[in-house]
């Protein structure tokens, strides 16, 4: 084999590849990133067995085609240091070749045919959705996933599509994140999978593989996986098994106080509260009064802080406490001007935080006995 490869879109397609990679793994041939090359173009593949990822490689130039396995790390650390525009890649029976400009590194031949296969596209019916939209939906509801957990398919993004709108839904049972846009039907859908739910790594991985783009996003659900098409990327992923909670009855429905906040400002107050707070005393007791929000914690050991935050309020005052890291989670991921709308109940019942573009997030308060 013999290609020749424009180093910056090389690397840029490597690092995305890069990313499904695992460090650990009974299977070292994983370890690997496969290299295809034919008369059509150069593709990159990665795989851990759950998550797969090709990546089309821009402007390479195919002298003799063939594949071989490039040892992931030492790869990248070679195309992050060696100068030139172009890299060249030729393998022997025994050896591989990298050569840049005045460097060239050769490396041990792994067999290609060991790697498993990854999915290319080719769905006939699939969704479309807006690029920048599905990075907005990801981005507002992965940070609410529960990797850890065993319980339900907590470890990941339920995407619920209905008509022509879609749903994305992450919880901890902590807290809840329900993102909402739309999305268009290409070709007879269907999936009898009701409840599909995607693995955190792998919505990582899409949500970061998303580049600025007006061509939408092709996401092909069947019953015991997903296909996502973005540009020259395709991410292979299995559904987690399991039942996701149904999010829509979480949502309380009639709360009792509405307060109106702007997302920077008060992100700003909740940053200033958590200062003085640990993992023992992670708590921040939020008091609205009328035109006012105080933002309490203490901690024997470190001391005590008090914020206060103007605000728009001319309701009955009300108290309640939150862990403040749950709420910066759900601020951080919007725009500095956005509007949100607090709505409370009482101390003890959950809080509903919106915006007016669909998103809703539901916290859990702490007890005062925390």
């Amino acid at each position: 084999m013999k290609v020749t490869c424009n180093r910056a879109l090389l690397t840029t397609a490597f690092q995305t590849v890069a990313g499904v990679v695992p460090t650990r793994t009974t299977k070292p041939v994983l370890q690997n990133v496969k290299f295809s090359a034919a008369a059509e173009g150069a593709v990159l593949m990665g795989t851990d067995q759950e998550v797969g990822v090709r990546v089309k490689i821009g402007e390479a130039d195919v002298q003799e085609p063939g594949e071989l396995l490039l040892p992931t790390a030492r790869t990248l650390a070679i195309l992050r240091e060696i100068q030139g525009e172009a890299v060249r890649l030729e393998s022997g029976h025994e050896e591989i070749w990298l050569r840049g400009d005045r460097a060239e590194y050769r490396l041990a031949y792994v067999d290609p045919a060991e790697f498993p296969d990854v999915s290319e596209f080719t769905a006939t019916s699939f969704y479309t959705v807006p690029t920048a939209l599905l990075k907005q939906l990801i981005r507002r509801t992965l940070f609410a996933t529960d990797i850890e957990s065993t319980r339900y398919a907590l470890g990941g993004v339920l995407v619920d599509i209905r008509d022509d709108g879609l749903v994305l839904a992450a919880t901890d049972t902590r807290r809840l994140a329900v993102a909402r846009g739309q999305c268009a039907a290409t070709g007879d859908v269907k999936i009898d999978n009701a409840w599909p739910v995607v693995p955190q790594k792998a919505m990582s991985l899409i949500e970061r593989s998303l580049a600025d783009s007006a061509d939408p996003v092709c996401l092909a659900l069947r019953n015991n996986d997903v296909l996502v098409k973005s540009g020259g990327t395709t991410i292979y992923a299995r559904l987690l098994e399991g039942r996701f909670p149904r999010y829509q009855d979480v949502i309380p429905r009639d709360c009792q106080v509405r307060i109106d906040l702007i997302a920077a400002s008060f992100h700003a107050a909740v940053r200033q509260a958590q200062i003085v707070t640990s993992d023992e005393s992670r708590g921040v007791d939020f008091s609205f009064a009328p035109g006012l929000l105080t933002l309490l914690s203490q901690d024997v050991k470190i001391g005590q802080s008090r914020v206060e935050l103007p605000i728009s309020y001319d309701g009955a005052p009300i108290a309640i406490t939150f862990d403040p890291r749950y709420v910066s989670d759900f601020l951080k991921v919007l725009d500095a001007e956005q509007q949100v709308i607090l709505e409370l109940t009482d101390p003890e019942s959950a809080a509903v935080l919106r915006t007016d573009d669909g998103y809703t997030y539901i916290i859990m308060p702490l007890s005062k006995d925390r």
